[in-house]
């Protein structure tokens, strides 16, 4: 399958400051990848780099299978959103739009009456843009994005701000546009369920490195399910756990909680063995773990 994207130990160092280090994103045809990782993470040192808005410290970048270097990009197949969208306020909708098409050399006029409608701002393309309100803006960038029917939609944090239904709104909008003009998409959160809900592949940075990428699929298979018993002593349980029933798969969580991965116990006989031990249970029940449980472990120690 054509690889949209892959970048090579791509790295951005900022006065001796490591900001992305040694990054390798693998992103194909057709994926809808979710760059996940914390504020302050790299998200958006890496997306600048790809589009060419700073030059990387050290690594390289292929943008559909071909090498960039410097500000080369195939920019009329990419559309994008990068931190907060800007237009001139005083200008309607439809008018930053056409400043926008001819800058990127579209001949189609009717390409603006398309984006607005695909974006549902149809009815709003003749008000002007101070007069929107923040999740009105978002759609008017993603329109602005769209224009150019780009193969590759990059965006940036593109809920920051909104209110949940704003959020909803924003996520099924990239949804109907994947399905209606059939594009790869990159977007970038710190917000674990947005990207949940959308992505089909993730990539988790963390200080700057990639520190893992997998499709969506791979981490619903890797979080078991395991059964979560809450106790007065949970350092006399552990023991308990590993010599009378040998589990040796659980963790300790916080407020006396411990999670158990050892399937060979069901919660009848954990909970016999452990009373039989004077141990006090307050709750035993059978859990799985999240996305964001997922993205903790991967992260822990920060």
């Amino acid at each position: 399958m054509e690889h949209i994207l892959r970048t090579n130990r791509l790295t951005k160092q900022y006065k001796g400051e490591m900001v992305v280090h040694d990054l390798n994103m693998n992103i194909k045809k057709g994926e809808i990848y979710g760059f996940l990782g914390k504020n302050g993470a790299g998200k958006t040192t890496t997306i600048r780099m790809i589009m060419g808005l700073i030059d990387p410290t050290a690594g390289e970048i292929e943008l559909f299978e071909k090498r960039e270097q410097g500000k080369n990009r195939p920019y009329g197949k990419i559309g994008t959103i990068i931190e907060v969208p800007g237009f001139y306020p005083n200008l309607t909708g439809q008018e930053n739009l056409e400043i926008h098409r001819r800058y990127m050399g579209v001949q189609e006029k009717s390409s603006i009456k398309e984006a607005l409608e695909l974006v549902g701002l149809h009815h709003a393309g003749d008000k002007k843009v101070k007069n929107y309100s923040l999740g009105m803006k978002q759609r008017l960038g993603l329109a602005r994005a769209i224009l150019h029917h780009p193969s590759f939609l990059i965006l940036d944090e593109p809920t920051n701000g909104l209110d949940p239904e704003g959020i909803k709104q924003i996520r099924k909008l990239i949804l109907d546009l994947v399905e209606k003009l059939d594009i790869t998409v990159l977007v970038s959160s710190h917000i674990l369920s947005e990207i949940e809900q959308l992505a089909t592949k993730i990539g988790i940075i963390h200080r700057g490195k990639l520190i893992q990428e997998l499709s969506l699929e791979d981490i619903n298979e890797k979080n078991k399910q395991y059964i979560q018993v809450e106790v007065n002593e949970p350092e006399k349980t552990s023991v308990i756990l590993e010599q009378k029933l040998n589990i040796h798969q659980y963790q300790m969580m916080d407020e006396g909680k411990i999670r158990i991965y050892d399937h060979t116990h069901h919660t009848e006989s954990i909970s016999k063995t452990l009373m039989e031990n004077g141990i006090g249970i307050t709750s035993i029940h059978v859990n799985a773990d999240t996305l964001e449980d997922y993205f903790l472990h991967l992260t822990e120690g920060d």
